[in-house]
Order: C-alpha cells, then sequence, then structure tokens
C-alpha cells in the first residue's frame, strides 16, 4: 500500500548556481554552441527559469486584467465594440487553463521523481 502525503507549498525560486551545486565553468560557455551544453540556471535562450516563469505568470495576470476590465467597460456601457471583451475574456481563459495544464504536469513530473528509488 502506497501514502501519498500532500506536498508542502514551495518558496520563492532563487537562481541555481548559488545554491551550491557544480557552478558553470569557462569552458561551459566555450562548449555551449558546439554541443548544446547550457550552463546551470539557464535556459536555451539564456534567461534564467524563475524569471521566465514569472513572466509567464505576469502574462497570465495581465490577461486577467485586461478581460476584467473590459467586461467592466461593456457592464457599464462604455465599450464600443464587444468583440474585444470576446477576445479579451478567451484569451485570459485559454492562458489560465495553459498555466493550470503546465502546473499539473510539472506537479506530474515531480512526483514521478521523488517516488523513483535510488
Amino acid at each position: 500500500m502506497t501514502v501519498s502525503l500532500p506536498i508542502a507549498p514551495i518558496g520563492s525560486i532563487s537562481p541555481l548556481a548559488g545554491l551550491g551545486g557544480v557552478a558553470p565553468t569557462a569552458n561551459d560557455a566555450a562548449l555551449g554552441g558546439a554541443n548544446g551544453v547550457i550552463p546551470m540556471g539557464q535556459t536555451a535562450g539564456g534567461a534564467n527559469f524563475a524569471s521566465a516563469l514569472a513572466n509567464g505568470i505576469d502574462a497570465v495576470q495581465a490577461s486577467q486584467t485586461d478581460a476584467n476590465q473590459l467586461a467592466a467597460q461593456a457592464a457599464t456601457g462604455q465599450l464600443v465594440d464587444p468583440a474585444q471583451l470576446t477576445i479579451a475574456t478567451t484569451k485570459a481563459q485559454l492562458m489560465t487553463q495553459m498555466a493550470t495544464t503546465i502546473q499539473t504536469k510539472a506537479v506530474t513530473a515531480f512526483n514521478a521523481i521523488m517516488s523513483m528509488q535510488a
């Protein structure tokens, strides 16, 4: 019988380079273009993973805020083009669904890693 424990929320994500892991070397940077080695804590585009995640969450929040503002304008009769509200609402809904799907995939991957035996 397997007992599953709830996952505790994690705090803010800091860059990996300061965690005492294997630091990237000058050789890693030199070889990055040749064999695809990416320095620790960076993505292929060079952006920090935590920054990319924060930017994605900010984009979802911005789309929801935009949809809410347009909905308020529609309710007060100030919105000239109702298609703007439909587009903004659909965009916010799709972005929220995508963020939820990514979160579900991340939790599934985390659980799969945690269930591996050493």
